[in-house]
């Protein structure tokens, strides 16, 4: 019997999710050989109101109460795919949503799922990035520590703005998105003081 490739990663997901999102600033993440560094990320947590777990347990929000370092696939608005990453320990509901990467890896294929050519439109955003990657609700639950999913630390210290969230109706104040200083692919500008 033929053993299935690990792909670990460096990165501690066992850690509070504002945390982890810090520490995905940076990072590579790949989908089946397609993605990019990690540019954007948004931090929820189960005692924060804007997160899917605030309000307990429910089957669409079922594993982000599961062990850390798996995906949360979630469609918004009915629309897009999410990608999020479960982190903390088993159990308590927190997870870090995937805002934007910089296309490294497979744009052509990005390019494709796309239907469009400019790099910094490709995943600038949670919805677009699911649909550059071929992101859906069947990656739903998959551990990000084994093919097709890869991710990969940073090799160097990068330098991270932070600010509020955006797109919710609920703690927009709380300053838990952040970003890689500079990056022209984020989905939207952090504020100049960050």
């Amino acid at each position: 019997m033929k053993a299935k490739p690990t792909l670990h990663s460096a990165i501690d997901f066992n850690a509070a999710s504002d945390i982890v999102a810090r520490r995905l600033i940076g990072a590579i993440v790949t989908f089946d050989g397609v993605g990019g560094r990690i540019v954007e990320t948004e931090a929820y947590d189960r005692e924060d109101p804007a997160s899917h777990t605030f309000s307990g347990l429910t089957p669409r929000n079922a594993v982000m109460f599961g062990p850390s370092a798996h995906a949360y696939v979630y469609r918004s608005y009915g629309i897009h795919w999410c990608l999020n990453f479960v982190c903390r320990e088993e159990g308590h509901g927190a997870g870090v949503l995937i805002r934007a990467i910089e296309p490294l890896v497979g744009l052509d294929l990005m390019r494709e799922r796309r239907g469009l050519e400019p790099i910094k439109l490709l995943c600038s955003g949670p919805g677009r990035l699911a649909q550059a990657l071929g992101i859906t609700h069947k990656q739903n639950g998959m551990s990000l520590l084994e093919a097709p999913f890869c991710v990969e630390a940073p090799d160097d210290a990068v330098d991270i703005v932070s600010g509020p969230r955006i797109g919710i109706s609920k703690a927009m104040d709380v300053p838990w998105r952040f970003g890689l200083a500079r990056s022209r692919f984020v989905s939207k500008p952090f504020p100049s003081s960050s």
